[in-house]
């Protein structure tokens, strides 16, 4: 699966514990999740984009870039690192309660981490490529599960202008069935959340925050812009990585 971090010997120890770092699958090219250990507890830092932040317009604005890579993308893992210290020190004392009562915690902040580590490699420059359609084995997938990358991108636009609330449309790859589908997850659920077989392509943040600076209450717009700079080529990486 894609962005696939390594836990620590304490963070696998959590049985109860969601794990982002299982849920994120294999290392992704050109990007990892950020990690790194401190006192044998490990923690999460913010990753570099690969691209600058006014790189991606004008389908995605420098602004919104800047803000949801520094703003929204930090208070995931600042979070995400609290609730894990937190963790560790209700396991050191044996608090059941404390331990139950930051699920959620973890949940919502390591899967935003996930997410948006993920939702920075499927975009790219249109002068480095970005927006080009599928090729090789993704491409004819995508033909023999949807018909057409037309039909698909319609799905996906679809689905997503339809998300209530705050979430994300993904593409997916169903190792169990060697099967494209097209799923959604709420507020920042990772797509492992909807079965631990589905590898995670690409996914399009449908939260507020990744368009309205720009898009305003148009969410159908957004999605209908995002599509000129979709990172194919990575998504075909991890695709053939997984089939293989």
């Amino acid at each position: 699966m894609a962005l696939r971090a390594i836990a620590g010997k304490k963070t696998l120890a959590l049985g109860l514990v969601f794990s982002p770092c299982a849920a994120a699958g294999a290392s992704a090219p050109g990007m990892g999740l950020g990690l790194r250990q401190a006192r044998g507890l490990v923690t999460f830092s913010l990753p570099d984009l690969p691209y600058d932040y006014g790189a991606l317009e004008p389908a995605i604005s420098g602004e919104i870039m800047k803000l949801h890579h520094q703003k929204h993308h930090q208070t995931y893992i600042t979070n995400y690192n609290k609730a894990l210290e937190q963790l560790e020190e209700a396991m050191a004392k044996g608090d059941s309660s404390k331990v139950v009562h930051l699920q959620s915690a973890i949940k919502f902040n390591g899967g935003g981490h996930i997410n948006h580590s993920i939702f920075w490699q499927n975009l790219k420059p249109v002068n480095e490529g970005g927006g080009e359609p599928p090729h090789s084995t993704l491409g004819w997938a995508i033909d023999t599960d949807f018909g057409s990358l037309e039909a698909l991108v319609q799905k996906m636009n679809a689905e997503g202008a339809a998300l209530q609330g705050s979430g994300w449309v993904w593409l997916a790859l169903d190792k169990e069935l060697k099967k494209l589908k097209v799923e959604t997850t709420a507020n920042q659920d990772p797509l492992v959340t909807k079965g631990a077989n589905l590898v995670p392509l690409l996914g399009i943040d449908v939260w507020e925050h990744a368009y309205y600076l720009q898009y305003k209450n148009v969410r159908p717009d957004y999605l209908k812009n995002i599509w000129k700079v979709m990172n194919w080529k990575y998504a075909g990486e991890v695709y053939d990585k997984e089939i293989a």
